[in-house]
């Protein structure tokens, strides 16, 4: 398993984890196959799997109750859980039942860490990220983030939390490559971890891009999506959370950390 260091913590953590959007439902929750995706979850950590991120949003929090049933067959301090707090639910106010919320549905004392889902227009900032350091003092939280933050929005966030804010997870795969142009490089500079979601286009994936992975596969016997997954942990400061129920992609992903590409073939990738 491949760690990175979180922000400039000194704690390292699973660069491989495990996404949950669309289990147990996407805007609402889908009770059809809770067992199924209960042992899912439950072979995903057997196999390896210690970072989990979730959502309150994901399924209306079935997605966070799916995860705690899961985890409660082993060590709470094992696990790396990762939530966020939708923006309707930012204010002062709000965010401690929030967050109470989740911890409920997980069956859980405390997060790992803990995200701002998207930026409000309404909620000032500031009072959000007291919340969450108050979350923090309270040791509801270990860590504090925010996610779909662009440069200038972080740098505001950063210097509000006195330099707490640990994380940023975005969009990032081979298709969806802004980050790498402003965010990416100010992460590196400023020692914040940056978390690829929706790391595997499977979808909306180019024949260009799909002729260069396939070559780099056939290089080292193994998936396109592996690749993939190996192009972005190649990069300093970038985790990925990939989602799957298949038990199969599951270990691919996982195993993904393992693959070292050559300055060649990363180029190779990455040139247009």
């Amino acid at each position: 398993m491949l760690y990175k260091e979180l922000g400039n913590t000194g704690e390292k953590i699973p660069a491989v984890g495990l996404g949950t959007w669309g289990i147990g439902g996407f805007d609402t929750a889908d009770y059809s196959n809770d067992s199924q995706l209960i042992k899912t979850i439950e072979e995903a950590i057997e196999m390896g799997y210690r970072h989990i991120d979730t959502a309150e949003y994901y399924a209306s929090g079935h997605s966070e109750e799916l995860v705690g049933k899961a985890a409660r067959s082993f060590n709470r301090k094992d696990l790396f859980i990762v939530s966020k707090v939708w923006p309707n639910h930012l204010s002062k106010k709000d965010l401690p039942k929030a967050l109470t919320g989740s911890l409920k549905r997980l069956k859980m004392d405390y997060l790992d860490l803990y995200l701002i889902h998207w930026p409000s227009s309404e909620i000032p900032l500031s009072e959000t990220i007291d919340a969450m350091l108050k979350a923090k003092t309270e040791g509801l939280v270990r860590h504090i983030g925010v996610s779909n933050f662009d440069t200038e929005l972080l740098n505001k966030a950063l210097k509000i939390s006195d330099y707490q804010i640990v994380n940023n997870q975005v969009l990032f795969n081979m298709e969806n490559r802004d980050p790498e142009k402003k965010l990416l490089p100010f992460c590196i500079k400023k020692g914040i971890t940056l978390t690829a979601y929706s790391p595997l286009e499977r979808t909306h994936l180019s024949p260009e891009t799909r002729r260069k992975l396939n070559i780099v596969a056939n290089n080292h016997n193994t998936s396109i999506y592996q690749i993939m997954l190996a192009w972005l942990l190649s990069k300093e400061r970038v985790i990925v959370i990939p989602k799957s129920t298949n038990i199969n992609h599951l270990r691919e992903n996982l195993n993904s950390a393992e693959i070292k590409l050559t300055d060649d073939e990363i180029t190779f990738l990455e040139e247009n």
